[in-house]
């Protein structure tokens, strides 16, 4: 997950009750039937065709955000091309299939099953026995050995950033041969699927030397159906080649070179014929849709049918030029010829490609930062949570882009996953009513009256800055302050752009750039009108109005993230809460604040994990001193939890029954939900550009990407054609 969202498993992943009157949760069990899971909510959009269908070789270049630092997923700067990469050169005894549940993958494990649970529980592994590494040697017990040594978290000298799972393992031996593998546990563990996916050879997992330096730049030894060929660092490449050792189905693709683009330049680089595949924000995606239908694109509204010449020509003149400059000038006649033709010529290529939709294994959330302050009390975090209108939220982000609108209803998984349920009732849904009952019963007094008070310097930190002040030149010119403002100042009114009849208008939406390479932010899409809401009067207790600090990032494609706070603190304003916007920068607004704790509201996502007594458990851990007096949040930056949600965590993740373990987690969601720490709004968009020929690959979903099925579409065959097996069926 980045700033809107963190890396899923790199960086893993509520005040305690009031009276039990005050906080009865309804349906606490949680634990409903298996079918609650449901499915999906969006399926995955890959054109998928079967293997015959597939052409012999070619090169695929997929655009990806930057070229990792290291290649050792376990290492703290992982970022998501770690992952990518890993994926298609590593082994993984399991994979996720388009639901979001582990399956076996049959290239690498013929079986593995628990054969003992007492004394100790017991795995054993069956490998392939075709199963080798690019040197030739068989993949066996001492890799698997090695990387227990090295993840367990028995010595410091490995810098690991995650050993969960791995900590539990009391030994690693061989079996009745070479092809099995038997895993003896210390203590019960439920996710032990999660474990050895990735996994490296002994080469990396030997020695602390080379774990933490030996997998950095490059990774010499491999066993998937590529190898890694070359890392390109001066042109920001990574390719990757057949491997010529694998004993799986062949790779279709002669190679994948996965090219560092930034985000904002995805579009144009797609037109200039320079990658066939990239994850694109929804302007350049709309882009892509006008190019198909013969519209602008961004310069002209979905189906307006306007030439890119006369739009360039209406959005100059709404640009400053008057008139006469657009008629009669030379010079500027010349520079609109040349921005038209340009213009043109890439709208002629995107053609060539499609957009492809689903949604991301992720989700936005609106966090509550409950460690003190104002939210420090459980039932002002629980008023903000009943006065957003989660569904309406959803629906701004969502609905325009074709995807299905629902709000998420679990923190621990999503929509067809396994463990998946609508927990939200524990909390309640949007009602005003009961929101100003919770800020009264708080002691919160409508109009109360506010002792004068200095402005705080900053309000979240050294790199602050208050929405509707003064704006730095890199600052957004279409929109004071992205379209905040201070809830509860009077004389403080709308400054973002208005639409024809003064409605305000979200500005145009971009993919946000996260810290770790996790999935890119929440969305909100261009010209979307924000709800009429009139504020309810400022709320007051003790001398002090009832204001949130709201942070939010300031820097290129924030601006989705600051339409979604637009949205919420018009939402809060009616019940008479009030928002202090504070734009901080891009580099600083994780580490320095999220982290830190230095804000009262934020929005940054969380991935939906298919193990979530494991990974979900260090985001709601309740916080703990350490030695030192400081606390120890993991990555609990709500700073919100209780020790029935850390007991429920660690009992699903120490009973093998299936159906108790998905039980356990259900109740652990509803008890998150009352606590209201963190509110999830809506798994996010993930759109897809993808040359037309392309094909089994684009917007993957959930599921674990199957590489060696990628490719171009033969020349006669047709889309549609019976996909190929997900990875449990090799």
């Amino acid at each position: 997950m980045s700033h809107d969202g963190v890396g899923p498993r790199a960086v893993m992943r509520s005040v305690a009750f009031l009276t039990a009157g005050a906080l009865a949760v309804p349906l606490l069990s949680g634990c409903g039937s298996a079918d609650e899971a449901g499915k999906p909510l969006a399926r995955q959009d890959i054109a998928p065709v079967g293997r015959a269908q597939v052409a012999e070789g070619g090169t695929l270049r997929w655009a990806v955000d930057t070229v990792p630092e290291t290649f050792n997923t376990f290492q703290s700067d992982a970022d998501a091309t770690t992952t990518r990469v890993a994926q298609a050169v590593l082994p993984s005894m399991y994979r996720l299939d388009a639901t979001g549940r582990p399956q076996r993958d049959s290239d690498y494990l013929e079986s593995a099953k628990v054969v003992d649970t007492e004394p100790k529980q017991v795995v054993l592994y069956k490998l392939n026995q075709q199963a080798v590494w690019s040197d030739g040697r068989e993949i066996g017990a001492a890799d698997f050995a090695a990387q227990w040594r090295a993840l367990s978290g028995k010595d410091s000298a490995y810098w690991t950033a995650r050993n969960a799972g791995y900590e539990r393992i009391e030994k690693i031996e061989r079996g009745d041969n070479d092809l099995e593998v038997r895993v003896t546990f210390k203590r019960t563990y439920a996710d032990w699927r999660s474990l050895f996916s990735p996994l490296y050879p002994k080469d990396v997992m030997g020695t602390p030397d080379a774990f933490n330096d030996g997998a950095r730049r490059k990774l010499k030894v491999t066993a998937g159906p590529f190898v890694v060929k070359k890392v390109d660092r001066k042109n920001d490449r990574v390719r990757l080649t057949r491997n010529t050792r694998w004993w799986g189905r062949p790779a279709k693709l002669s190679e994948i070179v996965l090219t560092a683009v930034p985000r904002d330049e995805r579009a144009s680089a797609l037109a200039a014929g320079k990658i066939d595949l990239a994850e694109i924000d929804p302007a350049a995606a709309q882009r892509v849709d006008g190019a198909a239908n013969g519209t602008a694109g961004p310069l002209a509204g979905p189906g307006s049918g306007r030439t890119a010449a006369k739009a360039l020509r209406s959005w100059a003149l709404a640009h400053g030029s008057d008139e006469d400059t657009a008629e009669d000038e030379v010079e500027a006649r010349t520079e609109l010829r040349k921005q038209v033709a340009k213009w043109e010529e890439q709208q002629k290529a995107l053609r060539d490609f499609e957009v492809r939709r689903s949604l991301e294994p992720a989700y936005t959330q609106l966090a509550l930062n409950g460690a003190d302050g104002l939210l420090a009390d459980e039932r002002v975090r629980r008023a903000v949570a009943r006065a957003l209108d989660r569904k309406e939220l959803a629906k701004v982000v969502l609905k325009p882009l074709g995807l299905p609108v629902e709000p998420v209803g679990s923190h621990l998984a999503l929509a067809g996953q396994d463990a998946y349920a609508d927990n939200s009732g524990a909390l309640g849904g949007q009602d005003t009513a009961e929101a100003q009952a919770l800020l009264a019963d708080a002691g919160w007094v409508p109009g109360g009256p506010v002792e004068k008070q200095e402005k705080a310097e900053k309000a979240a930190g050294s790199e602050g800055k208050k929405a509707g002040g003064k704006k730095s030149d890199s600052d957004d010119d279409s929109a004071d302050g992205d379209g905040t403002y201070v809830v509860g100042e009077d004389d403080k009114g709308w400054t973002a752009r208005r639409s024809d009849d003064g409605r305000q208008l979200a500005q145009d939406g971009k993919q946000f750039k996260q810290v770790h390479g996790g999935a890119p932010g929440a969305y909100a899409p261009k010209g979307t009108a924000a709800p009429a809401a009139a504020p309810a009067k400022a709320l007051a207790k003790d001398g002090k109005a009832l204001s949130l600090r709201f942070v939010l990032p300031s820097g290129p494609g924030s601006e989705p993230l600051a339409a979604v706070a637009a949205r919420i603190t018009r939402m809060l304003a009616k019940v008479g809460i009030g928002t202090d916007i504070t734009k901080v920068s891009d580099e600083s607004y994780f580490k320095d604040h999220i982290a830190s704790g230095q804000y009262d509201l934020a929005l940054y996502s969380w991935p939906g994990s298919a193990f979530p007594a494991t990974d979900a458990r260090p985001i709601y851990a309740k916080p703990v001193p350490a030695a030192d007096g400081s606390l120890n949040v993991e990555q609990n930056y709500t700073r919100v939890g209780t020790d029935q949600v850390d007991q429920l965590f660690e009992q699903a993740v120490s009973t093998l029954d299936e159906g108790e373990k998905r039980s356990l987690i259900r109740k652990a969601d509803s008890r998150i939900w009352a606590a209201a720490g963190s509110i999830p709004l809506y798994q996010r968009p993930q759109l897809t550009a993808v040359r037309k020929s392309v094909v089994n690959a684009g917007a993957f979903g959930f599921q674990t990407p199957v590489y060696e099925d990628m490719g171009f579409l033969k020349k006669g065959a047709k889309k549609g054609a019976k996909a190929s097996a997900s990875p449990s069926g090799k």
